[in-house]
């Protein structure tokens, strides 16, 4: 038998128990996988949950941020501004409608896009000739934006908000909403290790409804008629039209099933994760060696990002496989954009044209951080953290 003392404790796990197994039986055993009435139900409750008009299910949360920049119309010679350090997917989906990106940097020692140097990037795009169309701030690790700040700016420069809020569920904004519901749509991701999740899955949420209608529509295939409907309704089943020439973005019955349960378990997983992250708090706060995560707002804790010490003689990857070989998996949120390939080469970006999110990227790792994770596991990763800073 193994030792509990010894099994790897992996950087995420989704927390699945039967209540989850029987309500994905249940669809199995019902004869209608696809999109249809539990798909419908989880829209209704993810949105009287985050007090939104309307909820979409899709695919992916990738899906959900490209549908809502084409719901708004952007498209080639439009701009779209958002931060460097986050996920490719909030910046891929800019690209498949042939328009143009602009970063801005984050905070310094945080993680989340700057509002002062968000206004110096858009006063600069404008210069440049940039028709700036939409504004992508994205909710990194859980930690809610300033979003007040931030729709102030959004009015300024006459631009849309498209809020990636794929990590930060269910928390508040400073402006009292659901991260997710202060822009013109939100977006968020159930993949597995998402704070709750559907496999692979996303949720658009808005208040417009002209812009609901056409990401109902663009989902599947630009049909004016739903699955469901054509296969429940008295009209004919095989007359529909396509008014549009859409994606395949639907969210299965199969996967909206298991979201339901998830969603009832949501505070319950929240109240865990923050569990974690104040022992890890507790834990790391007098070690000059890290920096713990600064917090000014709602924190839905998908991730617990450490950093450690611009004057520590630790090297971040030093510690981290030093971590792996003491059975903790950690990863490392984010690689910024601008070093990537693609964007580094099409934009001509250099590595210090962001030293905020280089900064951070520099010197960070990310712990695990999930539900499941028992008291000795955390203290496992605690004194696996400590053993390997003094290793170093």
């Amino acid at each position: 038998m193994t030792n509990p003392g010894t099994e790897f404790i992996p950087f995420a796990l989704p927390s699945i128990g039967r209540e989850e197994e029987e309500a994905v039986l249940k669809v199995l055993r019902s004869g209608w996988l696809t999109t249809g009435k539990e798909t419908q139900a989880f829209e209704a409750e993810f949105a009287s949950k985050v007090g939104s008009t309307c909820a979409l299910a899709l695919n992916s949360a990738t899906a959900g941020l490209h549908l809502s920049l084409e719901a708004l119309g952007i498209g080639p010679g439009d701009t779209v501004v958002t931060s460097p350090y986050t996920f490719t997917a909030t910046a891929e989906v800019v690209r498949y409608l042939g328009a143009e990106l602009v970063f801005s940097d984050i905070t310094p020692g945080g993680f989340n896009i700057d509002p002062r140097i968000l206004r110096e990037t858009l006063r600069a795009a404008e210069k440049n000739g940039h028709r700036l169309k939409a504004l992508i701030p994205v909710h990194i690790g859980g930690e809610a934006c300033g979003m007040t700040e931030l729709q102030s700016i959004a009015g300024e420069f006459g631009l849309a908000i498209v809020e990636d809020a794929a990590h930060a569920f269910p928390v508040r904004s400073d402006d009292g909403r659901w991260t997710g519901t202060s822009g013109d749509t939100g977006v968020y991701s159930f993949y597995a290790t998402k704070t709750i999740t559907t496999g692979e899955g996303g949720m658009v949420v808005t208040d417009n409804d002209k812009i609901a209608e056409r990401i109902r529509t663009m989902r599947l295939h630009g049909i004016d008629r739903s699955i469901w409907d054509r296969y429940t309704s008295d009209r004919a089943q095989w007359a529909y039209s396509v008014v549009e020439a859409g994606y395949k973005y639907n969210m299965t019955d199969l996967a909206a099933a298991l979201g339901r349960v998830q969603l009832e378990k949501a505070e319950t997983f929240l109240a865990r994760r923050k569990e974690i992250a104040a022992a890890y708090t507790e834990a790391f706060r007098e070690m000059p060696e890290l920096d713990i995560p600064r917090t000014s707002g709602d924190h839905a804790w998908h991730l617990y990002i450490l950093k450690v010490s611009r004057d520590s003689r630790i090297n971040r990857d030093n510690l981290i496989e030093s971590l792996r070989r003491r059975g903790v998996g950690t990863s490392v949120h984010y690689i910024p954009l601008h070093l990537m390939p693609y964007y580094r080469d099409r934009y001509a970006f250099s590595p210090g044209d962001f030293p905020n999110a280089m900064d951070a990227y520099s010197r960070c790792l990310s712990l695990p951080i999930y539900p499941g994770m028992n008291d000795a596991q955390v203290d496992r990763v605690i004194q696996a953290v400590k053993n390997g800073c003094k290793a170093e």
